[in-house]
């Protein structure tokens, strides 16, 4: 495969446009926020998780369902379900000695859909 290198275009000058820069940095968020959410994109950034986060698209599972549907250990399902839990992605409930998950919000599924949206436009 040959790989196509794409320049990236930049000023030939040394202007700096203050009025914009001061309006984009007025609605900036707090750093904290950016960095909370550049760790919510590393979450996705996982194909075994996103992959659990699909299979949760489409029904309540439990560990063993998963581990079986990805031809996996459960120990690495639950791995990558504390992962996702700690981020807020999935959410679980108890049944007798079975814990079941679900995806914890509607926003999860509206991320995954965008990001199919966006890899999908070409």
């Amino acid at each position: 495969m040959i790989e196509q290198k794409q320049d990236i275009e930049k000023c030939d000058c040394n202007v700096i446009h203050q009025d914009i820069v001061n309006q984009v940095k007025t609605r900036m968020p707090p750093e904290e926020q950016l960095y909370d959410l550049a760790e919510l994109f590393k979450v996705f950034g996982d194909s075994t998780r996103i992959k659990i986060l699909w299979a949760l698209f489409e029904a309540e599972m439990c560990v063993c369902d998963i581990a079986f549907l990805l031809s996996m250990t459960q120990s690495a399902i639950s791995h990558q379900l504390r992962v996702l839990k700690q981020a807020r992605l999935v959410k679980n409930r108890k049944a007798g000695k079975v814990v079941f998950y679900s995806l914890d919000d509607e926003h999860v599924k509206q991320i995954f859909d965008q990001g199919l949206i966006h890899i999908n436009e070409r």
